[in-house]
């Protein structure tokens, strides 16, 4: 079988963390890239090509498809291209910045049979594999309550010169809020493990500790077709050292027992009246430049371009849909439909 041929938009954090993924398998080769200031860098770090925008590359008649992982109002207009173009396309969530724009990139793909997925790669995380089938097989019970939080410093982020680059476009108006950036991971895991929809969202948001037009900090509550609720905090300004363990935590409640996980250190379940700890990731240092491109992080995106390519082929694969994408921003609006403080 012919290696998918890939190419990349964005050269940031994530453009680069989709280039060493497809770099890694056997069934995919990474061709080129695009978009950004370290893009020829990137193209030279991994002896690729590199083409001066987004739009050339896109229009490369050696391509199969494209990863789409630049800034987030960026993603309907390249995913759009792709789809004409008659390539398949895996986008960084959240899939787009509107439910309008969402149902755009769903047609366009619909209409020409291509394959559309969304950067979901929490799905292949061990630990949240793990914590599905405990859900799924009725570990727990009825999941009946969740708490998640989602906190970090991204003062302390900027302030790291491994990571290179502004991040301006976080404070761009055309990117929202980091609520699109934060949420649809924790929307996405929350329907997947229940096998059930959310039925409503909403929130209170407001904008803390910097200049920036778009929201920072949000507290949401959401109901699921299942019965289930959950609490939601986000920010992205929580100040150093943060709270320990704080950065991705799900507590999750069931008639006949508990579930503590952080996916990125371990997963907890209560059952009987006491606590058992059933699996400790490997180290994932997404916070450190110097380590995140390691097997402990990166071993979820490569689980995640497998299952791109496979779903490219017409094979059932866990990657997530264009649908599952409209999901998670349709959360993400409702929850930010309240006027900020």
């Amino acid at each position: 079988m012919a290696r998918v041929r890939i190419g990349v938009t964005g050269s940031g954090f994530m453009g680069r963390t989709h280039v060493d993924a497809a770099h890694r398998l056997e069934t995919t080769e990474i061709v080129a890239v695009a978009g950004g200031e370290r893009a020829v860098k990137l193209a030279t770090d991994y002896q690729i090509a590199w083409e001066p925008d987004t739009a050339s590359l896109i229009r490369r008649d050696d391509l199969d498809a494209i990863v789409i992982a630049t800034p987030h109002h960026c993603h309907v207009e390249e995913g759009l291209l792709a789809a004409e173009t008659g390539k398949h396309a895996l986008i960084e969530k959240p899939l787009a910045t509107s439910l309008e724009d969402c149902d755009r990139l769903i047609e366009a793909f619909d209409q020409r049979g291509l394959t559309l997925s969304v950067g979901y790669h929490q799905r292949f995380r061990d630990s949240n594999l793990l914590t599905r089938e405990l859900i799924q097989s009725g570990a727990i019970g009825s999941v009946r309550c969740i708490q998640m939080s989602a906190l970090f410093d991204a003062e302390a982020m900027r302030a790291d010169s491994g990571f290179g680059g502004d991040w301006g476009w976080w404070r761009d108006p055309r990117s929202v809020a980091h609520l699109l950036n934060s949420a649809p991971h924790n929307v996405d895991l929350c329907r997947w493990w229940m096998g059930t929809e959310v039925s409503s969202a909403v929130g209170h948001s407001a904008t803390l500790r910097e200049d920036n037009p778009n929201e920072n900090t949000t507290m949401a509550l959401l109901s699921f077709a299942n019965g289930a609720m959950a609490t939601f905090w986000s920010s992205s300004m929580v100040p150093t050292p943060g709270f320990s363990g704080e950065d991705f935590r799900f507590r999750i409640m069931g008639d006949d027992g508990l579930i503590d996980l952080n996916p990125f250190d371990e997963l907890r379940v209560a059952r009987g009246g006491k606590w058992e700890t059933v699996h400790k990731q490997p180290p994932v240092e997404f916070d450190n430049a110097n380590a995140a491109f390691e097997m402990g992080r990166m071993q979820a995106y490569c689980g995640q371009m497998e299952a791109f390519v496979q779903a490219s082929q017409g094979m059932e694969s866990g990657v997530g849909t264009a649908l599952d994408g409209r999901a998670g921003v349709r959360a993400v609006v409702d929850m930010l439909a309240n006027p900020q403080a």
